[in-house]
């Protein structure tokens, strides 16, 4: 299943011109001569305060062809830096080292006991299946609601440090139970071999992974090399729905619950996609207190059911929208969701000698 930019004053000075200029167009260049004074560690602020007062004062500053938030799943090759990526190589591994001992490796980690230890709260695996989720969602979404507390405490790196040490765990116990225990339970049905269901399912599970929120393609954040930020992405596929995690999980879940068709996929979809109704709200709540103005013209145009405020009017798709999807982050989820299909007995075989 989180999420950053915005600054001026009302004064003559830089008062609006009669034709509203792309904010984003302007914001992304600090030599332009209205915010030549300012340094670009302003532009964060300075955008929060021109959105704000613009839509205050006009009221046709809604005018969803009116860039506000953020180009989601942006990669210019030519901006990055080998380094970082030689960091991230680096912290990605140590990452897994330290998993591996701590948690998974059952001779040395906690994980085996940890799954041990909810197992025992009940017989039924479909209670452990939900008390795993509620553990997950619990320390997930609570670390995300303490977000900005924690990182004025501890700053931003060092809070996603504590925010991935304890989620990352915690996530994979849960789908390690789920691979290892996903044929327990009471058989609901068995559509396995009707002819279709297989290419319906394969074909929602593949579009399921391009409703990924866009913070989750910004690598160097997530492992912390780049500062991390709390995003207001507006293009791509934020235009079919402003909750595009909750989308493709609930696209997942149901495609799986179909598939498997019993009783323990039922309950962890129904954990998770609980899980994701409230991580949407907590998402607008989180924003709306971050970004205020600027959030709320965002929601004015777009939704959280997918396409609705396209078919309503309030988000126009630009002519060449698709472009928005045909960049690197899409790309590589392309391969690697062919690649995970493919994956899966390696992921069946590997969940399996773990005995959790």
């Amino acid at each position: 299943m989180a999420v950053y930019h915005l600054l001026l004053s009302t004064s003559p000075s830089l008062a609006l011109p009669p034709r509203r200029p792309n904010f984003s167009s302007i914001l992304r260049t600090p030599a332009h001569p209205r915010l030549a004074k300012f340094p670009t560690s302003s532009l964060p602020a300075i955008r929060k305060t021109l959105v704000r007062s613009t839509l205050r004062e006009d009221p046709d500053a809604d005018n969803p062809t009116l860039l506000i938030g953020e180009d989601s799943a942006a990669f210019e090759l030519g901006k990055q830096k080998l380094v970082s990526w030689v960091y991230f190589g680096v912290i990605l591994g140590v990452v897994l080292y330290i998993l591996n001992v701590v948690w998974i490796d059952n001779s040395t980690g906690f994980g085996k006991s940890y799954i041990d230890a909810v197992s025992t709260i009940s017989g039924s695996p479909e209670v452990a299946m939900l008390m795993l989720i509620l553990i997950f969602a619990t320390v997930h979404s609570g670390l995300a609601s303490l977000r900005d507390v924690g990182e004025k405490l501890i700053g931003e790196r060092a809070f996603r440090v504590l925010f991935a040490g304890v989620s990352l765990p915690l996530a994979m116990s849960t789908i390690v139970y789920f691979i290892n225990h996903r044929y327990d339970g009471s058989q609901l049905w068995q559509l396995q071999g009707v002819p279709g269901v297989h290419e319906a399912i394969w074909v929602a599970n593949f579009v399921s992974f391009f409703f990924l929120y866009p913070s989750t393609f910004n690598l160097l954040e997530v492992a912390a090399v780049d500062k991390p930020k709390m995003h207001l992405w507006e293009t791509g596929i934020m235009r079919i729905t402003r909750h595009p995690q909750m989308v493709g999980q609930i696209v997942w879940c149901l495609a799986h619950t179909l598939w498997i068709g019993n009783s323990v996929a039922a309950s962890a979809s129904l954990g998770l996609i609980a899980h994701h109704l409230f991580g949407a709200w907590n998402g607008d709540r989180r924003l709306a207190k971050r970004y205020g103005d600027a959030f709320e013209g965002i929601k004015k145009r777009t939704s959280v059911i997918p396409f609705a405020a396209i078919i309503e009017g309030r988000q126009v798709l630009p002519e060449d929208y698709y472009k928005e999807f045909v960049r690197l982050p899409y790309l590589a989820i392309t391969a690697l969701t062919v690649g995970a299909y493919f994956a899966h007995p390696l992921m069946q075989g590997a969940s399996f000698r773990l005995h959790w």
